[in-house]
């Protein structure tokens, strides 16, 4: 059967040419739809990467209205759209303003298992395979999730550069 055939026959049948006009109205109405859209008011803020220290990074767990900030494997995420969980009085709020790798990789809310502050960055040398792996899960859900605003760095090195 030649293509000239098929047309005409596809062209034939009063239920394919009442479709085919259906599609052309979608088609259309999706266009205008599209065409009638407002521009944004404006583009977003870049976002400047700072660097962070354990000691700086403490301030940020939305107790004043400074945001709040969470390391995960020394990247630095601004969780405040999430502050039901990571503000006062969330689930996570233990994790707020600091490095929270090895309670993430260990699924524990201890607070025992926060690196302190004043001394250096855990370097995560004791997790095992499966910690790793969950750990990478969660520093992918909030890499997808929360803006990345910086990294972590160890106490004492210059955070201006």
């Amino acid at each position: 059967m030649a293509f000239d055939t098929i047309s005409v026959s596809a062209l034939s049948n009063p239920l394919n040419i009442v479709l085919f006009l259906v599609l052309l109205l979608l088609i259309r109405e999706f266009q205008a739809s599209e065409a009638n859209l407002p521009p944004p008011e404006h583009p977003p803020e870049p976002i400047v990467l700072k660097r962070y220290t354990p000691q700086t990074l403490l301030p940020y767990t939305g107790e004043k209205s400074n945001g709040i900030l969470i390391s995960v494997l020394n990247r630095v995420y601004d969780v405040s759209r999430g502050a039901q969980f990571y503000g006062p009085g969330g689930p996570y709020s233990s994790f707020a303003g600091r490095d929270a790798s090895r309670c993430l990789a260990k699924v524990s809310f201890a607070d025992d298992l926060l690196a302190d502050p004043a001394g250096p960055i855990d370097k995560l040398e004791d997790l095992d395979v499966d910690e790793w792996q969950t750990l990478r899960d969660w520093a992918a859900q909030f890499e997808f999730k929360y803006d990345h605003v910086g990294f972590l760095v160890e106490n004492g090195e210059n955070i201006d550069a």
